[in-house]
């Protein structure tokens, strides 16, 4: 198949770490490239935040990164992006039209939705969607905080009609959108997939000091990943010590103002020799760091799906994690990990202890997140069911054209 993949502001090309590049870009990069190993062609269509940007960029094999000329060529935040859309949908229509029309187009956000659903109707070109969070998610735990434009909620609602699939990564995005009045017809639960051949039991270690156990947290430096309350545990927590992975690179940590805020803190509760801030690890790093660890830590106050859980998994390493989101379908309490109430260090710190204290409770857990990181996520798995859900709506879509 012909699959067009929108994600506007997650170009599957960018460094991670960021503000506004994390979980979606990955999941952008790695999806594509496990559909174009099995056949397909793709084109995944991101707006060009540079004017020194190619138009196209090769993306491995059957995969184009194409960079859409919509708004000023200079990095934005996401949230300010909506004016671009009509000009995003109508250069991606032109390009359909001149010869290369998809069979599908997968919209990942709901800008991105609301590109491909304008695009479309020059084209007539099924569209799945995968919004990856929700505006009414965001704005129940950022509050007055929440920067996302003004009608968000009201689009998300409408593009959940509009679309001929909407892709639900977890249970409790379902029921997010069901409350929205989103036909429980219109949506497939599909998880996203974790790379089992990169994220392995296999493999080397990053050093560590000897004698002391590892926490390790893979998180934006934002205030809702919850590292604050990672932070705030670690006291319950005697010989553990903690490293945070992401954020800007290292050399900027210095000057970065929730850096300098999380070290602070460490150094008010008396921990600041047990915690270390990595910033920005380069990906290929990244599994060293897992394998090196006794448990990772995953504490945000909300998440959709949440990535670095399912490649702790995929090393053998068990998962302490918030019950929100998709963390509690990802992490089986008392059989991959444990999960504790969000934004409770009292409770984080005690269920951290007791797992770093029992090692066969560990060596279970580790084991079992192995078995369930192949079977339910590895990308092939993943990808051979979306090809499923791609093929289902362009049949139906031929049926009524």
């Amino acid at each position: 198949m012909r699959i067009a993949m929108i994600s506007e502001h997650a170009s599957p090309l960018a460094a991670l770490g960021g503000v506004d590049a994390g979980g979606q870009n990955k999941h952008v990069a790695e999806l594509a490239a496990a559909l174009a190993g099995q056949g397909h062609s793709l084109r995944v269509y991101t707006r060009r935040d540079s004017p020194d940007l190619p138009d196209v960029v090769p993306f491995g094999h059957g995969v184009d990164v194409v960079h859409v000329p919509a708004g000023p060529a200079e990095v934005l935040p996401k949230d300010e992006l909506l004016p671009f859309m009509g000009a995003f949908a109508e250069w991606m229509a032109r390009d359909w039209q001149r010869g290369w029309r998809p069979d599908v187009a997968h919209a990942h956000f709901w800008m991105s939705g609301l590109a491909t659903v304008t695009a479309r109707r020059a084209c007539d070109v099924p569209v799945v969607l995968t919004y990856h969070a929700l505006g009414v998610v965001k704005r129940r735990h950022q509050g007055a905080a929440d920067t996302s434009p003004a009608h968000r909620i009201a689009y998300e609602r409408e593009l959940g009609r509009a679309v001929d699939r909407v892709i639900v990564q977890c249970e409790d995005e379902r029921a997010e959108l069901l409350n929205l009045g989103v036909p429980r017809t219109r949506m497939t639960l599909l998880p996203s997939g974790v790379n089992t051949e990169v994220f392995s039991p296999e493999g080397p270690a990053a050093p560590r000091e000897r004698g002391r156990a590892r926490i390790l947290t893979v998180a934006r430096l934002v205030e809702r990943k919850g590292i604050e309350d990672l932070i705030r545990a670690l006291p319950r927590v005697p010989g553990a010590d903690l490293v945070v992975a992401g954020g800007p690179p290292a050399g900027r940590l210095a000057v970065d103002p929730y850096a300098q805020k999380l070290r602070r803190l460490a150094a008010e509760l008396k921990v600041s020799d047990r915690v270390r801030l990595l910033g920005a690890v380069p990906a290929q790093e990244m599994p060293a760091w897992y394998r090196s660890s006794d448990v990772v830590a995953a504490t945000p106050w909300y998440e959709p799906f949440g990535l670095s859980p399912l490649e702790a998994m995929a090393c053998g390493v068990p998962v302490v994690a918030s019950a929100v989101g998709g963390l509690t379908d990802t992490v089986v309490d008392g059989v991959t990990g444990d999960l504790v109430p969000p934004r409770d260090p009292r409770a984080l710190g005690t269920a951290l202890r007791q797992l770093l204290g029992d090692d066969m409770r560990r060596v279970a857990y580790g084991a079992a997140a192995v078995d369930r990181a192949a079977y339910a996520y590895a990308w092939p798995r993943v990808a051979a069911r979306l090809t499923g859900v791609y093929e289902s709506v362009a049949v139906s879509e031929a049926a009524v054209a």
